[in-house]
């Protein structure tokens, strides 16, 4: 059975104007994100991406993204991957988050993650691999975010 943010991305991602709506929804279910006003370009299970859009609200005092603001992209990215990838009857949460700096983030930037499909049963561990690239193809950060996945409470 499809998650409820994969069912919803997959509803509104035809639509004009959907992936913007989805974006904002996703938001509204994790008020963080705001924000950063991601715009998700894509999210299947074990891969999602969005655009981090390079404003002033978003920048450090030499004018490039600041760190922090990537992270929070990557872990949406991160967030909207596992929800659209982890077995019904599971449950995620962050663990732990390893980036290294790469260069300057010059620009808007890339927030994508991704995951091996089989790290999803092989668990409790499942590391999430996140990449931010600037629009010139350059990676600025790249790194892991580990989950930890178990059964569902009652």
């Amino acid at each position: 059975m499809a998650s409820r943010v994969l069912g919803m991305w997959e509803r509104l991602r035809g639509m004009p104007g959907g992936t913007r709506v989805f974006s904002i929804a996703f938001t509204w279910k994790a008020p963080y994100f705001r924000s950063i006003r991601p715009r998700f370009v894509q999210v299947s299970p074990n891969y999602a991406a969005l655009v981090l859009p390079k404003r002033r609200a978003v920048q450090n005092h030499i004018g490039t993204v600041h760190a922090i603001a990537v992270c929070n992209g990557l872990e949406a990215a991160m967030g909207a991957l596992a929800e659209a990838t982890v077995p019904s009857g599971k449950r995620w949460l962050p663990k732990g988050m390893e980036v290294a700096y790469l260069a300057k983030s010059t620009s808007d930037l890339t927030c994508s993650a991704e995951t091996d499909p089989d790290a999803w049963s092989a668990g409790p561990d499942v590391p999430v691999h996140v990449k931010a690239v600037r629009t010139d193809g350059t990676v600025v950060v790249e790194g892991t975010i580990n989950l930890w996945v178990t059964d569902k409470l009652s």
